[in-house]
């Protein structure tokens, strides 16, 4: 008889809805063989640095190498020479001599190591910061529908965890890796030359450790992929937890925001472990390797001993030999495992270097003139999501200079409209023209430079005041700032600050009221002097005093330009030349508001609705 599941309570339920937030397509496991072509690229980043430092950095890893294989056979000729040589009388001068070399020879491995160490940091360093840079500058280049996927935390992470995560490959891994294969391919013609039985039978083990960790390298690389896969969630919910924390708090959610931190938490510390645990896998795989060869050394040994084909100082060195022999197969196991670690982080950093921005500067694109603002969508299509149009066939002409209201209910389009015009995204169907040319035929940022967008959030930057208005236009001078802060009444409050203009504001200027920073908003736009100029409920958040003194400023802002206005607030809109109303997608009525307010329509409607709750 089967059970009846019990339905899942609300709370449950909403939980669920949380967890599947953080199960991100980018942050998928990637289960797939060594890539080799992204091993080459990864590396292609040393390229200009190796071939300045490279011969240094050869003759550092081949002294002291060379120096450190030397050790053991000397120590060979002061046992069989000087201490238990074969005529029976030992040799003080001669063992003080090799011992004096000895030492010389330490003091070169000594030296060559410290300056091996210096140069490959920084190479390392180098190619980190490049690497870093070149993450960055590509991700500015990304078009809006790249981060409606993804939360902040989870890009952020890629830029810093994951670019760190290969800093000790960079600057250590890499040489690590060539002193230790030139270091066991000298320990085995030694090994031979000195014993060709002793030492093929010390090396039958060999093949034998590598077959068995095979096995385990690429579950290796899944657990670290994981790893990164976890500690990406965890920084996304630490981003959205701490943007939203008033909310959080408003509505007494820390309790409930904590446990499911708690759970990531718990979950990427598993992660960590199990990963963790398969890395320390190979240090014993390798004893246990060594101790047998260690075994066979000393059985066979003693017997060729006994024959006379080795003497007691060479199976002396013969020993040393073989236990320098399984450290850097140690080594390699652990640089195995560093570089999985690696590979996983740089799949994630090159999925992202290798994203292409949606909206691009298309092939001979030329810069648009200057503009003068006329301005025609012909049958415009878009859809955010297959099959889920937010615009069905616009038809809209703008005169160079008009100023258009664009008006309706939430989700009817009006900002999709000014996302097309500043070409966030583009059309799925149609065009949109300026001037007569249609802006997928011109290059994005002569584009973008000849049009402002005033948000109602608007962003403030970690900086002065006077930083964050001249981001309209980096090379004003100071009188033009200021001259742009009088024009949208500013000034006045700016003044009043501790260090006037030279303020200093943290992220997203919360030092500010809303108001102000939508003040600063504007005097921004206006020190920009577009051509085109977008107000997306902009004086939403100015209060009834200050948007009466902004109206006057409004005027000067907006003459001369064609201006896309999309507010509730009637006198923000009354004035407008054209006011477009939308509704699911489409354009629905056109006029002035005298002519809106006589047909009784849509628009009148929402007129009538704002007076009602006035």
């Amino acid at each position: 008889m089967a059970t009846e599941r019990k339905p899942k309570s609300s709370k449950e339920s909403v939980r669920g809805k949380i967890e599947e937030r953080f199960v991100y397509q980018d942050d998928e496991v990637i289960d797939k063989a060594f890539d080799w072509r992204q091993f080459r690229r990864l590396f292609a980043y040393m390229i200009p640095y190796a071939k300045q430092m490279l011969p240094l950095i050869i003759l550092m890893t081949v002294l002291g190498t060379v120096t450190k294989l030397a050790v053991p056979y000397l120590t060979s000729l002061a046992i069989d020479r000087a201490i238990v040589p074969e005529n029976g009388q030992t040799s003080l001068t001669l063992l003080y001599g090799i011992t004096a070399a000895v030492l010389v020879l330490y003091l070169i491995q000594w030296a060559s190591g410290v300056y091996r160490i210096k140069y490959t940091n920084i190479i390392g360093q180098k190619v980190i910061y490049d690497l870093r840079a070149d993450l960055f500058k590509h991700i500015q280049k990304l078009s809006f529908n790249f981060f409606d996927k993804r939360p902040a935390g989870s890009v952020l992470v890629r830029v810093t965890n994951d670019v760190n995560s290969l800093q000790e490959l960079f600057t250590n891994g890499v040489v690590n890796l060539m002193i230790d294969c030139v270091q066991l391919a000298g320990i085995v013609v030694i090994l031979l030359l000195i014993n060709w039985k002793l030492g093929l039978a010390v090396m039958i083990t060999v093949p034998i450790m590598f077959l068995i960790s095979t096995k385990l390298r690429q579950k290796i690389r899944i657990a670290w992929q994981e790893v990164r896969m976890k500690n990406s969630r965890i920084n996304s919910h630490l981003n959205e937890s701490i943007q939203g924390i008033r909310v959080t708090q408003a509505y007494t959610q820390e309790r409930e925001n904590m446990r499911y931190f708690d759970s990531m938490n718990l979950s990427s510390k598993k992660s960590w472990d199990k990963a963790s645990a398969m890395n320390q896998g190979f240090g014993p795989l390798i004893e246990i390797t060594g101790g047998i060869g260690t075994f066979v050394l000393f059985v066979l040994g003693v017997y060729l001993i006994q024959t006379g084909e080795l003497t007691i100082g060479l199976l002396v060195a013969f020993s040393n030999y073989v236990g320098n022999f399984w450290d850097p197969i140690n080594r390699l196991g652990q640089m195995y495992n560093q570089l999985l670690v690696a590979m996983a982080s740089s799949e994630r950093i090159f999925e992202f270097i290798d994203e292409e921005p949606n909206i691009a500067d298309k092939l001979g694109a030329k810069p648009i003139p200057a503009i003068t603002g006329g301005i025609r969508f012909n049958q415009v299509v878009f859809e955010y999501e297959k099959g889920r149009p937010a615009l069905k066939g616009i038809d809209l002409d703008v005169r160079p200079g008009q100023s258009i209201a664009l008006v309706g209910h939430t989700g009817s389009g009006k900002s999709t409209i000014i996302n097309l015009l500043s070409r966030f995204y583009d059309p799925s169907r149609g065009s949109v023209v300026i001037d007569g040319q249609d802006i997928r035929e011109v290059t994005v940022q002569s584009l973008r430079s000849q049009i402002g967008v005033v948000l109602q959030d608007t962003f403030i930057f970690s900086g002065t005041i006077r930083d964050n208005i001249r981001f309209g236009r980096l090379d004003a001078t100071d009188e033009e700032v200021e001259a742009a802060a009088r024009a949208v009444d500013a000034h006045d409050f700016i003044m009043k600050l501790p260090a006037a203009y030279n303020t200093e504001v943290e992220e997203r200027g919360n030092v500010l009221s809303m108001g102000q920073r939508q003040l600063l908003s504007f005097a921004r736009a206006l020190l920009a002097n577009p051509r085109i100029l977008i107000l997306d409920e902009a004086t939403a958040s100015i209060d009834t005093e200050t948007e009466l003194k902004i109206q006057e400023a409004l005027k000067v802002l907006l003459k001369g330009r064609t201006s896309f206005i999309v507010a509730h607030r009637l006198s923000t809109i009354r004035s407008a030349d054209k006011i477009i109303v939308l509704d699911h997608g489409e354009i629905k009525e056109t006029g002035t508001h005298r002519e809106l307010m006589e047909q009784k329509g849509i628009y009148y409607g929402l007129v009538e609705a704002q007076f009602r709750y006035l």
